[in-house]
Formats: structure tokens, C-alpha cells, sequence
């Protein structure tokens, strides 16, 4: 007689962009962007931390944010992932760069 062992497993679906964050309010614009600047604002409009990653991960920029005008002419056209923080709270989103 042999003996099986059944273990269950549940994979919960972990999503990297979340829409439901603690920013309130936040907003990024233009995006997908060509002009070389975007504009973040949020309800609190406090400074905020960015981080700007490649899609492989690797952390392409890195500022802190004063007023909601942010310069990215440096970056390539391609697709990034763009973290913010402001206060304890923080968010990730898309960012398309044309």
C-alpha cells in the first residue's frame, strides 16, 4: 500500500502596481510622456521621495520631490516603474516614456 500526501498550497496573486494605496489623490502626468517632464501632485502635497526603475529593476533615478514638477529627459523611451513615498505612505505606478 502506498501512502499519498496531498499538501495544499494557495498562491495569493501579489500585484506590483497597486491602485489602492495611501496617497491620496495622486496624480501623474502626462503618461505616457514625451516632453522629458512629469507632474505628481497628491492631496497632501508634501515632498515626496521618487525612484524611477527599469523594468529589470534596476533603480534608474532617485530625488526628492519639492513641488510636483519632476525631470526625466534623461531617461530613454521605454516603460519604467515609478515608486513614490510621501510621509509613510507610498505608491507604485506605470510610467511610459516615448
Amino acid at each position: 500500500m502506498g501512502v499519498t500526501t496531498s499538501i495544499a498550497q494557495t498562491n495569493a496573486p501579489k500585484t506590483l502596481l497597486s491602485s489602492s494605496d495611501g496617497i491620496s489623490d495622486l496624480s501623474i502626468y502626462p503618461n505616457p510622456v514625451s516632453s522629458g517632464k512629469i507632474y505628481i501632485t497628491t492631496k497632501e502635497n508634501l515632498t515626496k521621495e521618487v525612484e524611477i526603475y527599469d523594468v529589470l529593476g534596476k533603480k534608474i533615478l532617485s530625488e526628492s520631490l519639492f513641488g510636483k514638477e519632476l525631470n526625466i529627459s534623461k531617461l530613454t523611451a521605454g516603460i519604467y516603474i515609478l515608486k513614490i513615498k510621501e510621509g509613510n505612505n507610498s505608491a507604485t505606478r506605470k510610467l511610459v516614456v516615448r
